[in-house]
């Protein structure tokens, strides 16, 4: 497992930020050529509207399994979970614009009723919302300039999952076993964070006892 974690690192050590955009942009160019090739018969903004949810969905998921993937198998990613994050902001924005302008063409008044019927889709623009001001804040200047904050301020990715994921579930009729995973891994990312918090929280009081002590 060492040697894996070693091979894997190195090749995230080497892997510049761009590449990991021209990667996350795969399943966009793969979109657009099924789309101009006509390859979506049946349903087609219905199509692009899941794609663009889905992966954005993906690339949420993976930013949250960065820490658990290094904890438990010494893979580190974490230099590239900022590129991931935005990504996933890119499709989940570009779900909302395909929503607006091919399902409701920009019609502001039936998307705002179409938002009073359907309160899931109500979840699905908080979750946007909950995400912007992390992207704003995704470079070098924010982070020096908040400290502290900035690590509270992008918890918001928690809940702008998991409001992400009740979206997805809710706009099912029923739900599919596809469904039932993404909802499996989200509880399992949030029981592993909790645990993590609990521990870090008891070394914590243990730190403050010693100090204490002294």
């Amino acid at each position: 497992m060492s040697a894996v974690s070693d091979r894997l690192n190195a090749v995230s050590r080497r892997l510049p930020e761009w590449g990991v955009w021209l990667l996350g942009l795969l399943p966009l160019a793969w979109l657009a050529f099924q789309v101009l090739s006509g390859g979506m018969l049946v349903d087609p903004v219905k199509a692009i509207e899941h794609d663009l949810g889905k992966t954005g969905l993906w690339l949420l998921f993976i930013c949250l399994a960065i820490p658990p993937l290094r904890a438990l198998t010494g893979v580190n990613l974490i230099r590239h979970r900022r590129a991931a994050g935005l990504l996933a902001i890119l499709y989940i924005a570009l779900h909302l614009l395909a929503w607006i302008w091919l399902d409701m063409g920009l019609l502001i008044s039936q998307a705002l009723s179409d938002l009073v019927k359907r309160p899931y889709l109500i979840m699905g623009v908080v979750a946007f919302l909950l995400l912007i001001p992390l992207a704003v804040t995704s470079n070098a200047a924010s982070i020096r300039r908040m400290g502290r904050s900035w690590r509270r301020l992008h918890l918001l990715i928690w809940p702008a999952t998991v409001l992400a994921v009740l979206h997805y579930l809710w706009q099912m009729k029923i739900i599919r076993p596809e469904g039932w995973i993404w909802a499996a891994i989200l509880a399992g990312l949030l029981i592993w964070r909790l645990i993590q918090a609990r521990i870090r929280a008891r070394r914590e009081q243990i730190r403050t006892g010693f100090a204490d002590l002294r």
